[in-house]
């Protein structure tokens, strides 16, 4: 794999492609963990922070491919990928006979493997290897990560995945990891939508809401998301952290698994229809802990507290987000 000792630590020559909110976060553990990084980014002021902390910059997903051992990439669904993966200056055109191709992206399982299978065509390996966490969780330094693919291509990469967080969980085959994956995140929405349901039933009912949250986040129904995404009913963060399009791309992605495979998802759907609700009110690059402010507005309560974190972004930052896939 190309890797060398530094100081007693193994370093690989990585690529990352994608640094959005969370990609590039991972690009700058990979750099703190001593790796040799090179990246790409359609805007690269974006980057500047990663280019400043010693992210070497490379002009394509293609060239970031082939200045590199391992490939990483991030990205916002599956036509962000094929559009980075495919065509004369993409990931796949980079890649050669022993090189690795790790997706961190939620995207369809069926699309992961068909990129997995024209990377072997290539003499290379694809894992599909998305994270469960959030901004707080891979700062915290306690981001998990699952895996599809290749057993000993996983084997050969795992050091690097551990430096990006501490579970690393190997889960079958190429495309098992994305499913895995959403399997996961539909449960993420429909806790955020009882929590809601919770605060605003004990608001509507006297409790002052900054009661309500705090003691529900104290009780037994207090996942490790509702403890890090229960305070958004407050007051959301100025930045999503994965907002109501995103996690209703992931819910789309899991129904249509549902039909696929003939299991049925209620909840799912249902919550589903209340990020359809909270897109209508303008609220879709809002982190997707906004379906509170639905709840509320429904329930006749007053909304969060007033903050950058309520505001739609301006036309140019919609804009921006619009053309680079992957980006906050």
């Amino acid at each position: 794999m190309g890797a060398a000792q530094k100081c007693g630590v193994t370093v690989a020559n990585l690529g990352f492609v994608g640094l959005g909110v969370m990609g590039g976060r991972i690009a700058r553990r990979l750099l703190a963990s001593g790796h040799r990084v090179t990246g790409y980014n359609r805007t690269k002021a974006k980057a500047k922070w990663l280019l400043d902390a010693g992210l070497q910059w490379a002009g394509s997903p293609r060239a970031v491919a082939q200045a590199v051992d391992v490939v990483l990439t991030m990205l916002t669904d599956t036509a962000a990928l094929q559009a980075v993966a495919r065509g004369p200056d993409g990931v796949l055109e980079g890649l050669g006979p022993g090189k690795i191709y790790i997706d961190m992206s939620t995207v369809s399982p069926a699309a992961s493997r068909e990129l997995a299978q024209d990377a072997a065509r290539r003499g290379a390996h694809m894992l599909d290897a998305p994270v469960s966490g959030s901004v707080s969780t891979l700062e915290e330094g306690k981001l998990s990560i699952m895996v599809g693919g290749d057993r000993a291509a996983f084997e050969r990469v795992k050091p690097i995945l551990h430096d990006i967080g501490p579970t690393v969980n190997y889960v079958g085959g190429n495309g098992q990891a994305v499913l895995m994956k959403i399997a996961t995140n539909l449960s993420l929405a429909v806790q955020m939508l009882a929590f809601s349901e919770g605060v605003a039933l004990a608001e509507k009912g006297g409790i002052p809401r900054e009661t309500a949250v705090a003691v529900l986040l104290n009780s037994v129904i207090a996942s490790p998301m509702l403890k890090y995404r229960g305070p958004f009913v407050l007051r959301m963060p100025d930045e999503a952290w994965f907002d109501v399009t995103m996690m209703q791309k992931d819910l789309s992605l899991a129904l249509e698994l549902g039909r696929q495979t003939s299991v049925p998802l209620p909840t799912t759907a249902v919550t589903n229809e209340w990020l359809s609700a909270a897109r209508s009110m303008g609220l879709s690059h809002q982190d997707f802990a906004a379906v509170c402010d639905v709840i509320a507005h429904l329930a006749g309560l007053q909304g969060r507290e007033p903050g950058s974190g309520n505001r739609e972004p301006d036309a140019e930052a919609r804009a921006s987000r619009a053309k680079v896939p992957g980006s906050p």
